[in-house]
């Protein structure tokens, strides 16, 4: 009898493997084979679950933009909002090896998408929801006065910045979310030092 196989899964299996390959090798190495042989599979099984390295390497990508999307929701919005906030950011944060793998592939995958329209267009898609999420943390936690559109730039671009140094230079999880709760606490309230 034929072995059954759950396509849904496989096509998680297998970008789950661009990712590991990604993060060995750069977005450049992700090659079909080279997938296919991480996976342990054949590359026809491959191309059974993908019609091209294109798709899946777009299917990849928006993997990691769903499970980082997924916990931000999970964490909801009841509750303090300086705390739901901060929550919420550190599940955007590289603060463990998953979220971390993450973050690695997401960057290498953004740097493609600046010549590959199929990824550009998830990146502005990531980009929008982001923008929206921010901006309606800074709704909830901003004090009276606050600039919300130009408080909601400054909390992306401190979040980027984490990302950032925090897979290029392997800065220490616990200060990347001291700055943000430090940076929340000052949003919430102006005349506060950090």
């Amino acid at each position: 009898m034929p072995k059954v196989v759950d396509a849904a899964a496989r096509r998680v299996e297998l970008a789950e493997a661009v990712w590991r390959v990604v993060r060995r090798g750069g977005l450049a190495h992700a090659s079909v084979r080279n997938v296919a042989l991480e996976a342990g599979l054949s590359t026809g099984s491959l191309r059974h679950s993908f019609g091209s390295q294109s798709e899946l390497t777009l299917f990849a990508m928006r993997l990691v933009a769903e499970r980082i999307q997924a916990r931000v929701e999970a964490v909801g919005v009841t509750g303090d909002p300086q705390e739901v906030a901060g929550r919420m950011i550190e599940e955007m944060l590289p603060l463990d090896e998953d979220r971390l793998a993450e973050c690695q592939v997401w960057l290498s995958f953004s740097a493609q998408s600046v010549v590959d329209p199929q990824l550009g267009a998830l990146r502005e898609e990531m980009h929008g929801l982001l923008w929206h999420a921010f901006r309606s943390m800074v709704a909830r936690v901003a004090g009276p006065g606050a600039d919300q559109g130009l408080e909601a730039r400054r909390l992306y671009a401190l979040v980027d910045g984490l990302i950032l140094h925090t897979v290029l230079h392997g800065e220490d999880p616990a200060g990347a979310r001291s700055v943000i709760r430090a940076h929340l606490r000052q949003l919430a309230d102006p005349t506060r030092r950090p």
